[in-house]
């Protein structure tokens, strides 16, 4: 299993991303925990084209995610999904490692 799973539809929005830019085959989606928020910690999701040692690189269909060891520590079994609806937009993180979450869902607690 791998540390964070994508579904088809986050898959499609960062290759229509990706694509968009002509970097699809030079960078991947890099999904981080840093310390903030007001929960205490909070995702960062950004486009990178540099893998390090410390990375784990998780290929899912034509997308590549990248996260470090630091933070797959608290992404194990984590899901990344992307929505679209009248309500909201944007990618969803399901982590089922957070034991609090602020109200924007963007922060987190472990």
């Amino acid at each position: 299993m791998a540390v964070v799973e994508m579904t088809p539809t986050a898959q499609d929005r960062v290759k229509a991303l990706l694509d968009r830019d002509g970097k699809l085959a030079t960078h991947g989606l890099r999904l981080k925990v840093i310390g903030g928020g007001c929960s205490g910690l909070q995702y960062q999701l950004g486009f990178d084209d540099q893998v390090g040692d410390d990375d784990n690189e998780i290929q899912h269909g034509e997308v590549k995610l990248i996260v470090d060891d630091k933070s797959a520590v608290y992404l194990a079994g984590t899901v990344l999904d992307y929505v679209d609806t009248l309500q909201e937009s944007g990618f969803k993180i399901n982590n089922p490692n957070a034991k609090s979450t602020c109200g924007c869902g963007q922060s987190f607690g472990a």
